[in-house]
């Protein structure tokens, strides 16, 4: 089966994307680039059939059925991810934003970029910082102000789409002075960051999405936690993705009743 120019697969293995992934770096001299580095970053779960390379300019390789090929003038940095060649996880970040931004590309594409972004910048993969300067040349990126947007909020500590969602339209509550996001605390058991808090009156705000939430054990470890933090004298507010979402409004008036009651109080 004949994959591309000079490179052929088995049939059986006509459909496996690490034979296919190897192909198309070896025929094109190029790297994994866009969702395609994503994916062997494991930043994205999906891998995608049509495999993206990145050459520079002048290199006579051609867009085919299995391959999309990106031109580039800049100096790529290339990584090794699961013995392939990839581009850099800031600049697959980068180009994949853009892609996902330009006219036509579906809802999902753009949210699975910004899933990855939220995700390689919680789990330390890479810094805001790294792909601010893998943006800093592409002016004309497509999307580039809500990049812009997005790392800002999650330099400030945002760690999911919930609680950006959450320090947008909630926890700047109006007459309160700002939350601390990621609040870090001692507890018997270790440090913790809370999600938002005023530690002036000892008032931690958690945002529960399913993803770190759902589960019986994962109830179990909040419930020990808050009563933890009730015996230093802290009031934990916890607020699921359907309240939060729907109700933000009412959300932010709990907040703030709480907030002047533990203030009269001298909490």
């Amino acid at each position: 089966m004949r994959l591309h120019p000079g490179w052929v697969t088995v049939p059986e293995l006509e459909q496996d994307w690490t034979v296919r992934a190897h192909a198309a770096t070896g025929y094109s001299g190029g790297p994994l680039s866009h969702l395609s580095a994503l994916a062997v970053h494991r930043l994205v779960d999906v891998e995608v059939t049509r495999l993206d390379v990145t050459v520079p300019t002048g290199r006579r390789v051609r867009t085919s059925r299995w391959l999309r090929v990106h031109r580039t003038e800049s100096r790529l940095g290339v990584v090794s991810a699961r013995g392939l060649p990839a581009t850099t996880i800031p600049r697959a970040l980068v180009d994949s934003w853009g892609d996902a931004h330009r006219p036509g590309a579906g809802r999902r594409h753009t949210e699975m970029v910004r899933a990855a972004l939220i995700r390689a910048v919680r789990e330390r993969r890479t810094t805001t910082t790294a792909v601010e300067a893998a943006l800093a040349d592409r002016p004309e990126l497509p999307g580039r102000g809500q990049l812009l947007d997005l790392l800002g909020l999650l330099a400030g500590g945002c760690q999911s789409e919930l609680e950006v969602f959450g320090v947008l339209h909630v926890l700047s509550v109006p007459g309160l002075p700002p939350c601390e996001q990621q609040h870090r605390l001692l507890l018997p058991d270790g440090p913790i960051r809370l999600d938002a808090a005023w530690p002036e009156v000892r008032l931690a705000v958690e945002l529960d999405g399913a993803a770190f939430h759902g589960s019986q054990e994962a109830r179990e470890r909040d419930l020990q936690r808050d009563a933890a933090l009730a015996a230093r004298g802290w009031l934990v507010l916890r607020f699921s993705h359907r309240r939060l979402t729907r109700h933000p409004a009412a959300c932010q008036a709990q907040i703030a009743a709480v907030y002047r009651a533990r203030l009269t109080a001298g909490h």
